[in-house]
């Protein structure tokens, strides 16, 4: 199975191409699935979030308050920092076991990684795809999807590296800034590229 990683930028809009190599036929294994899985309730993370950041980030019913949580990591580096040391390590295990129980399988596996660059996992896949749009658009899509100021989207966005320096790495680059189609064609040839060999990695 070849094993391609596929990353970019808050608002790039990487979660509708994830669904288009899905449609393709590709599996996809997506980091912040994992993310949401390992803070449900009862799991080991979300006590430690709970401690560390007090029991104001809970909803009512005891699940994580995602919007409360955001609004305080992202104001906040240092905050940000406690937040990954207690999600990063769970979601790298629970990533590596998914790969490896796949990777002898046929065909195309896609790794959905939002912080693949910053959290050092190119060596994870085989190669690198960035979702790529221009910073106006990406600043858009944050505010309107997120409803929050254009000020929070810039906080949002800052938390990570720079989408034009992601491309700068990428093996293959997606420019989803215009229409579904366009974006859809791209998506088909980097399917096609790795498809016909998708069971002998090179």
């Amino acid at each position: 199975m070849r094993v391609l990683g596929l990353t970019g930028g808050i608002g790039s809009g990487k979660s509708k191409v994830a669904q288009m190599f899905a449609q393709l036929g590709a599996v996809v294994v997506d980091a912040d699935q994992l993310a949401r899985e390992i803070v449900e309730p009862g799991q080991p993370a979300l006590r430690e979030i709970e401690a560390t950041f007090g029991a104001d980030v809970l909803l009512p019913d005891g699940r994580l308050d995602r919007p409360k949580l955001a609004g305080v990591i992202f104001a906040h580096p240092a905050e940000r920092a406690k937040l990954d040391a207690i999600t990063h390590p769970r979601i790298r295990a629970r990533m590596e076991e998914e790969i490896k129980a796949r990777r002898s399988g046929p065909g195309i596996l896609i790794v959905d990684i939002p912080l693949l660059y910053e959290n050092d996992r190119i060596n994870t896949v085989e190669k690198v795809i960035v979702v790529w749009v221009d910073a106006q658009t990406q600043l858009r899509r944050i505010s309107q999807r997120d409803g929050i100021s254009a000020e929070a989207a810039r906080q949002r966005i800052g938390a990570q590296m720079p989408l034009d320096a992601k491309r700068a790495r990428a093996d293959h680059v997606i420019d989803n800034s215009g229409g579904l189609e366009d974006t859809r064609r791209q998506v088909e040839a980097i399917y096609r590229l790795y498809a016909p060999a998708a069971t002998s990695p090179a």
